[in-house]
């Protein structure tokens, strides 16, 4: 049983650190449920204080994906309305089925909602702009996380893998 904890918790890795960069992957998450997965093992002991604290990394940051973006329209100068245009057109985006929607929802979304606020066109883009970059921000931060949690689910194989084997 240990053999399939292992190969499932490292497929879960490898879900995880491709959900870093596809936004229909949650990144944080499935690379969380690897690093249970190899704790479940008979040879790797428990330790649910390190379990617990990475659950709660991996879901804050899980959440705090989907405020990013409007937290970098806002930092971009960006009104109520683009940071609500930019929320809306995450949603959209998410929901659309247009290859990027994720990453051109936030952006347009924001655009518009600058736009809608009487700003001007340049103005608008550095809103957009803001909202692109807080994407792009999100995304490194889920990568570190899920190549940390791999490190931590390497270095518990590497460590306890003659007891697996």
């Amino acid at each position: 049983m240990d053999i399939i904890f292992t190969l499932l918790g490292f497929l879960f890795m490898v879900l995880g650190l491709a959900g870093s960069l596809l936004p229909i992957l949650p990144g944080p998450p499935l690379s969380w449920l690897g690093l249970l997965l190899i704790y479940m093992t008979d040879a790797v002991p428990n330790n649910i204080t390190f379990l617990i604290t990475t659950l709660i990394i991996a879901l804050a940051i899980f959440i705090l994906d989907y405020f990013i973006p409007a937290m970098g329209t806002k930092r971009f100068g960006g009104s109520k309305a683009g940071v609500t245009g930019s929320t809306i057109g995450l949603i959209i985006g998410l929901l659309a089925p247009i290859p990027g929607g994720i990453i051109i929802g936030p952006f347009v979304g924001a655009f518009i909602g600058e736009k809608s606020n009487n700003a001007n066109t340049d103005k608008a883009l550095k809103v957009a702009f803001g909202s692109f970059l807080g994407f792009v921000t999100g995304a490194f931060i889920k990568l570190i996380i899920a190549i940390i949690y791999f490190g931590y689910f390497i270095q518990a194989f590497w460590s306890y893998k003659n007891l697996m084997l």
